[in-house]
């Protein structure tokens, strides 16, 4: 892997500040630069134009350099994608291998599965509703959609903040932002809010329960939140990843107040004992899948906090403190099959320091 260029005059670890500092380190930059490079300690672009996976450089160029490249339709014919097409259903999903049915029916795997496929599809080859690979994928989730608003069947019976605005999220993103449906399950979020302004799961507010018992109860009736318990940042994170990719509900109050709180929450242990330990911030994923630090701060690049939020600074320190030499990040990557996981993690922050940075 080639070393990619220095960026600033920070050369060792020991001048970076620790990561509980609210203040980005000091770089001394070549005057053309952009203006969020100058934040970084090397220059991550010579490893991202030179990455093989012709969907990062393509991104590459369009988000960070503003390169005027017009829709990604070639990429649509990448093989990889080609290969993601073979395997889809006539009815739109994509059937999940293995699994435990006592947790989950071969249907509830299945909309898993979808989705996640629906995830590379939508954000790492920029397919969009015209495909008709997504409108497949769409009437299978959709048709998993209740009359509440929600989509479930991930959690059994139970409600699933999390795994609908996942859904919705990725839906807006492939054009569906006006549906009707979208609508609808934006509203039932937003009536699903516990009383401190974010989310949790509902079943884990209402009841203490074993992973023993966890499959018997995704069977069982429905339960009602407790909207009186603290919400979980895990939840809340994915959550504002539905409303920071539509543009109308990205300004709204319940957002920003939702990201406020996301904002207060680096670092530190969840209430729940979903991914509950401190670490989980840590531990990184593309497309995005749980909350941590790198999809936590680009929802709130989206959502209009700015880099004087003190969570945010030290959220975005950080990430500095952690790029290494050849202008990746040094992460603990999840879901890490895909070889080109650093890149597109890599690519994933760049953007981040962008929006909050601009170009100078």
């Amino acid at each position: 892997m080639a070393n990619g260029p220095r960026v600033g005059s920070v050369s060792s670890r020991p001048d970076l500040p620790p990561s509980n500092s609210l203040e980005l380190p000091f770089c001394c930059v070549e005057p053309a630069l952009a203006g969020w490079l100058t934040i970084l300690r090397y220059d991550p672009l010579p490893f991202l134009l030179g990455s093989e996976c012709a969907p990062v450089v393509f991104f590459t160029r369009r988000d960070l350099l503003g390169d005027d490249l017009g829709p990604p339709h070639a990429l649509w014919t990448n093989p990889q994608a080609l290969r993601i097409f073979a395997r889809q259903g006539p009815d739109g999903r994509w059937e999940y291998h293995g699994g435990n049915t006592r947790i989950r029916s071969t249907e509830e795997y299945d909309q898993v599965e979808t989705y996640r496929q629906l995830g590379l599809l939508v954000e790492e080859y920029g397919l969009n509703r015209t495909h008709p690979a997504i409108k497949k994928a769409a009437q299978f989730l959709f048709a998993h959609q209740t009359d509440e608003g929600d989509f479930r069947g991930i959690y059994g019976g139970q409600y699933s903040p999390n795994y609908t605005a996942g859904i919705i999220e990725l839906l807006v993103k492939a054009g569906f932002g006006a549906d009707r449906r979208i609508e609808r399950g934006f509203r039932w979020l937003l009536s699903m809010r516990q009383d401190d302004g974010g989310w949790a799961i509902p079943l884990r507010t209402a009841a203490t329960i074993s992973r023993k018992r966890w499959a018997e109860v995704l069977q069982s009736k429905t339960v009602r939140p407790d909207f009186s318990k603290p919400s979980s940042h895990l939840v809340t994170g994915v959550v504002l990843r539905a409303f920071a990719a539509h543009d109308d509900y990205r300004k709204s109050r319940d957002a920003r107040v939702a990201g406020e709180f996301i904002s207060k929450r680096f670092f530190r242990a969840d209430t729940y004992v979903d991914r509950k330990a401190p670490e989980f911030w840590e531990k990184v994923s593309f497309p995005f899948w749980f909350t941590d630090v790198v999809s936590a701060l680009d929802s709130l690049s989206l959502l209009g906090l700015t880099k004087e939020d003190p969570g945010v600074q030290r959220a975005l320190a950080w990430l500095v403190e952690r790029q290494v030499y050849d202008g990746t990040f040094k992460m603990k990557l999840l879901r890490d099959k895909d070889k080109n996981l650093n890149y597109w993690v890599c690519l994933a922050i760049c953007r981040i320091f962008r929006r909050f940075y601009g170009d100078g």
